[in-house]
């Protein structure tokens, strides 16, 4: 379930991950001062989500999934899975910070992924393809679960600067994604598929050496008065609320579409080495988390209609360049356009979201996150199964039709903001 939540921030998004908020544009992941080390530390948790959702996608072209196009229902699966641990989180996250508190969940996600890393490892190609997928389920689980932790215990760095504290959560975010593509490079670089996983799980293990040392409660305190749950739920049955929802959902999903399928396309329609088609993924990183901060900087200075329609008609650019390419050169100009398209999507509406809703809780913002991100994989399990009929080529038809529906419900949106006067 998604529940909008929004304040001086605006409102959390997917990748590169969540709505950076118009009133702050920082060039680095730096917490609030004056913050908790806790509070600074579970920042820079984000990192390492971002580092777990981009791992499938990243990993594919090592496991060999681009030689046969037989390969691409499996991968629709894997991504299946990772949507389902995804969805199936929050009821243990809560379970276990209930019972255990807020410090054992932190350590025990980390754990969960980095065994699920190590699993992985050990099951990689030649091993049969279903031994991999309870550890996809197992990586979305984990990344669920760290999600629901990290929003709980940012809670003093939400409150004290929400808005530095969102953004710098998503440039943490951006950055692991980054991170998990870079480290995927190495397996064509000497190392062999296990040995690249066994350093990726490196990375969770740290953390979870990391927030062991750290204390962090369970429920915030002297926190400013916020609405109750049935006005929680009574705003997520609104229309605009269930629109934003909607955004959220289609725009993560045509984000991570192109995050999950690009090395492939790319090493089946344009020819490129799987290292290549990995650093065409990196600059999609960068390009989406740059594009982004650019658009925070420069929305009061420009008109929001051109801006939306300038970052529309990029987007749907990128597609048409990414489709029709036969080159580096052209799917380097794909990423770039689609980058700077997507990015501007989430700044646009953060102003309208942060009018039309109170300063919810931050515990609350795991639901729209994990609502988003949860349209993210299902995307590209859903490509799986398209391009295991129909080919690899289709792989752009989803960001197409997915650019072309978040620019419908943006129009619903303003529509609805005008009928309503809210």
């Amino acid at each position: 379930m998604a529940v909008p939540v929004a304040g001086r921030a605006g409102l959390a998004s997917a990748h590169g991950g969540y709505n950076l908020p118009v009133s702050s544009a920082p060039t680095a992941p730096v917490p609030p001062a004056g913050a908790p080390s806790g509070a600074r530390k579970a920042l820079a948790g984000f990192l390492l989500a971002g580092f777990l959702l981009a791992f499938l996608g990243a990993i594919l072209p090592a496991w060999g999934y681009d030689r046969e196009p037989a390969n691409f229902l499996t991968v629709g699966n894997y991504f299946l899975c990772v949507a389902l641990g995804l969805a199936t989180s929050f009821k243990p996250a809560r379970y276990l910070m209930a019972r255990r508190g807020l410090s054992f969940l932190l350590v025990f996600t980390c754990v969960l992924a980095g065994g699920s890393l190590v699993y992985l490892a050990i099951v990689s190609p030649p091993v049969s393809a279903w031994w991999r997928a309870p550890g996809m389920l197992a990586l979305g689980l984990s990344a669920g679960m760290l999600s629901t932790a990290l929003f709980q215990a940012i809670s003093w760095s939400y409150h004290a600067d929400a808005a530095r504290a969102i953004t710098t959560g998503g440039i943490w975010f951006g950055l692991g994604c980054l991170g998990a593509t870079l480290v995927a490079i190495g397996a064509f670089n000497g190392y062999n598929v296990a040995a690249t996983l066994a350093v990726m799980a490196v990375a969770p293990l740290v953390f979870a050496a990391i927030y062991y040392r750290s204390s962090y409660a369970a429920t915030d305190e002297a926190q400013p008065a916020q609405p109750t749950m049935r006005q929680a739920f009574a705003d997520f049955r609104s229309l605009g609320a269930v629109l934003f929802a909607l955004l959220l959902f289609f725009q993560s999903g045509n984000e991570w579409a192109i995050a999950g399928w690009l090395p492939l396309l790319l090493i089946r329609r344009v020819g490129m080495s799987p290292e290549g088609a990995l650093r065409i993924l990196a600059c999609y990183w960068i390009f989406l988390m740059g594009g982004r901060l650019t658009a925070i900087a420069i929305l009061p200075r420009v008109r929001h209609g051109r801006l939306l329609m300038g970052s529309v008609l990029s987007a749907l650019f990128g597609c048409v360049i990414l489709y029709f390419t036969q080159t580096g050169f052209g799917a380097f100009s794909a990423v770039l356009f689609l980058g700077a398209g997507y990015a501007s999507v989430y700044p646009l509406v953060s102003e309208a979201i942060g009018r039309r809703f109170p300063y919810y809780h931050p515990g609350l913002f795991n639901g729209i996150f994990s609502f988003a991100m949860l349209g993210g994989m299902l995307a590209p399990a859903t490509l799986g199964y398209a391009a295991s009929q129909w080919g690899v080529g289709v792989v752009v038809g989803i960001p197409l039709l997915g650019t072309c529906m978040v620019m419908a419900l943006i129009l619903a949106i303003w529509l609805e903001t005008k009928v309503t006067g809210r």
